[in-house]
């Protein structure tokens, strides 16, 4: 994984000064409350429902055990003992004391990490897929390419107040999305063209929120050296155009939208005629450099299926499932992707505990060459664990609590912290969690229905990217009361749609029973390949609402 040098740690070090400064002025009233909003929002820092939050940042969802020990004794000295992590490969402390932050930061600081532009009006942290480089159908492993765009998005003069917060994720296999491209503001296809030269298919204009859009292309191949001038010209345009008189319609989708893409890209290519060739330009030596931080560990000379491995597969049902649900092919012989599940049942999906956060470091020491990932789906994953220490490992993580075999399945659900934590929430969204976990605890059922996302958001901000669940839940406010609308055909992948809403909302404890209405539904109606995005895009909204609403004789 990427390694600061000498200037890295320096600014993250300055920063860190910087804040403490401008957290004793604001303290001791020399700032004002509009004074200090922009300075902590480019430190991580929001004011949240009981108490500040501070998102610290985990580029492109790398992390070292040390590191995540590191988190785990923040979360014990300054917080309550758990971190929440997030959709965007960040962690979450819910519980800091404003006044602690700059010490927090300072400690961080220390393992090579920071909370910088975790907020604000800027370019957040960059996000790609938690396999990055150890699956074997990538085009190219895009961490290189998240790292150059980290380093150049840092402290970006031009972009440090955009017209609102700005995302960009990246993907390189074919087959497959586990980045969510098309639901960014930028979102970049890593490809190859006829000669085999590398480059970026460039989608623009997606994102959630109050006006949910799918991306669109605006370029099918921007050669790797010319990246960063392309992503240049695309900003400098939305920083020109783009709306600030009102927050809810600032955002880049909406300038795309109200352009349309061929005026846009119109505008991108006048902008980028000035500036491609010149001092963005990317050479071979920088993309040299940045790949040789992420080399390959000392992989040793393994065939697939051990005796004790497949021996243990037929012999436990528990290991056989886990094995199926929470493990993944790697593109080495005798080697195994292990996800650490976040989502036990009676636990927050998301949240890990300071003693889970030590024991996944332990795990990653042992089994994985020091390393773990962040998922989107709020998970962790170890991504080079021999296949002949599977069954230690799952013992193990039985015992820490991350061996639930859902991944994938109903239950392995996205979830925002919602109204117990954050002040924009109009309802609770763990509840909600709980509930169906609760519900549909039956690991033979789960199995049966197989692959479904459900996420749950807890306002319109989406920060459960409810809009694109296969199922999606949204907290709403009817008079002072929680409500949960629900939305159905939503899809992050390669073939990304936007859910459709089943109808009216639903109160607050009818809303297991309402998803196992739709789950009889999709069982009644699947044939036998049929995934239930599949069954649903086949057979319409219209079954479902229909038994969603039936009256109760």
């Amino acid at each position: 994984m990427y390694q600061y040098d000498a200037i890295d740690q320096q600014l993250v070090n300055e920063r860190v000064a910087q804040f403490r400064d401008q957290t004793r002025r604001y303290l001791n009233q020399e700032l004002g409350e509009q004074e200090f909003l922009p300075l902590r929002l480019q430190n991580g820092l929001y004011i949240q429902r009981y108490a500040p939050m501070l998102r610290i940042a985990i580029p492109y969802g790398m992390l070292s055990s040390d590191q995540l020990r590191t988190l785990a004794g923040i979360t014990r000295r300054y917080d309550k003992g758990y971190g929440h992590f997030s959709t965007r490969q960040n962690l979450q402390l819910n519980w800091p004391k404003l006044e602690d932050v700059p010490d927090i930061l300072a400690e961080l600081a220390q393992v090579q990490m920071h909370a910088t532009q975790t907020s604000g009006n800027c370019i957040r942290n960059t996000t790609t897929d938690q396999y990055a480089g150890v699956i074997a159908d990538e085009v190219v492993d895009p961490r290189p390419y998240c790292e150059l765009i980290r380093q150049w998005s840092t402290f970006h003069p031009e972009f440090a107040f955009l017209p609102r917060k700005f995302k960009i994720a990246v993907n390189a296999t074919e087959s497959s999305d586990r980045a969510a491209v098309q639901v960014h503001d930028i979102g970049l296809q890593i490809k190859k063209n006829d000669a085999g030269e590398i480059g970026f298919k460039v989608i623009v204009g997606g994102g959630l929120g109050r006006t949910p859009m799918v991306g669109l292309t605006i370029n099918e191949f921007v050669p790797r050296e010319d990246l960063l001038t392309y992503l240049d010209a695309i900003i400098r345009v939305y920083n020109q155009k783009g709306r600030r008189d009102n927050k809810y319609k600032a955002r880049i989708k909406i300038l795309v939208k109200a352009m349309g893409i061929d005026e846009f890209r119109k505008l991108v290519d006048a902008e980028w005629s000035h500036i491609r060739g010149k001092e963005s330009t990317v050479p071979m030596s920088e993309f040299t450099r940045l790949q040789s931080f992420f080399t390959e560990p000392n992989y040793e000379a393994l065939t697939d299926n051990p005796e004790v491995l497949t021996a243990k597969l037929a012999d436990s049902a528990g290991f056989a499932r886990w094995f199926e649900r929470n493990t993944f092919a790697h593109k080495k012989p005798g080697y195994r992707i292990v996800t650490l599940s976040l989502k036990k049942p009676g636990q927050a999906p998301g949240d890990a505990t300071a003693e889970q956060m030590e024991k996944g470091a332990d795990f990653a020491d042992q089994y994985s060459f020091g390393e773990l990932r962040v998922s989107h789906e709020q998970n962790l994953v170890l991504a080079d664990v021999r296949q002949d220490q599977l069954v230690e490992l799952w013992e193990a993580a039985k015992e820490a609590g991350f061996a639930t075999p859902t991944l994938g399945l109903l239950t392995d659900m996205i979830c925002c912290p919602g109204g117990d934590f954050c002040a924009l929430a109009n309802a609770k969204s763990i509840p909600i969690a709980e509930q169906i976990q609760e519900t549909f605890s039956d690991l033979d059922y789960l199995y049966d229905l197989g692959d479904i996302d459900l996420n749950i958001s807890g306002c319109m901000n989406a920060c459960g990217h409810h809009h694109v669940g296969n199922i999606g839940i949204l907290g709403v406010d009817k008079k002072g009361e929680e409500f949960y609308q629900i939305s159905m055909g939503g899809s992050s992948g390669h073939d990304a749609s936007i859910g459709k809403i089943l109808g009216p909302s639903f109160a607050q404890e009818e809303i297991s029973s309402v998803i196992q209405k739709l789950m009889d539904v999709y069982v009644s109606n699947r044939t036998d390949e049929e995934r239930f995005i599949d069954t649903f895009r086949r057979i319409g909204m219209a079954p479902f609402k229909e038994a969603a609403y039936a009256k109760v004789n």
